[in-house]
């Protein structure tokens, strides 16, 4: 970047990677770091070293775990129910739904949704680890905790059809998510209507 010096213009392009940071935003956030404390500074850059090198993934719901946590605390809590499995697309979709305190079950986390646009298939997701899990049986109940978008919804049919033989009772959230809304942006009572109104998942 013209007039720039070298380490800012590093770290403004580096920001501006970031989902939905423009390069405005970018600007604003990199003369904040140079404004804060070389403390702060260090504070933020450790975290972000940690968050690459301690974090991991649970190998039972493929939710993010603190490494050497495995499986995660939620799937080691013996008080949740085994036998309801919630699908999600991404883990903050996990922390949205933990927040409202309605449902006491177990996760999986896909890490995306089905995007042919995007290049997106069932083969990117984490698919094979769900069929996995529901296939030895146990399972009473998976709800479809996709996104109620274009997305969203292709990725939940998908999954029924997949899984409709393995699982007595697929179901989906009901629409008290907006359609084209993120679960992570809901706020709570919308979530927990969702919850109570989901319904049983019809074959196309």
């Amino acid at each position: 970047m013209a007039g720039l010096i070298a380490p800012v213009a590093r770290l403004i392009e580096e920001f501006s990677k970031l989902p939905g940071v423009g390069t405005k935003t970018a600007q604003r956030l990199t003369y904040h770091v140079l404004r804060t404390s070389e403390a702060d500074a260090r504070a933020l850059a450790a975290a972000l070293v940690s968050v690459k090198e301690d974090v991991d993934y649970c190998t039972v719901c493929c939710n993010i775990t603190e490494a050497g946590v495995d499986p995660c605390l939620i799937c080691a809590d013996t008080r949740r129910d085994i036998a309801r499995i919630c699908v999600v697309e991404e883990p903050l979709d996990v922390l949205a739904i933990e927040r409202t305190g309605e449902f006491r079950g177990r996760y999986h986390v896909l890490h995306g949704a089905i995007s042919p646009i995007d290049g997106i298939g069932p083969e990117r997701l984490r698919t094979r680890e769900l069929l996995d899990r529901v296939r030895p049986g146990g399972v009473e109940e998976l709800i479809l905790a996709t996104n109620p978008n274009l997305e969203g919804e292709a990725t939940a049919m998908y999954l029924a059809d997949l899984l409709r033989t393995h699982v007595p009772s697929i179901t989906r959230i009901a629409r008290g998510l907006p359609v084209g809304g993120d679960l992570e942006y809901a706020d709570d009572v919308t979530l927990i209507r969702s919850l109570q109104g989901r319904r049983a998942m019809e074959r196309a």
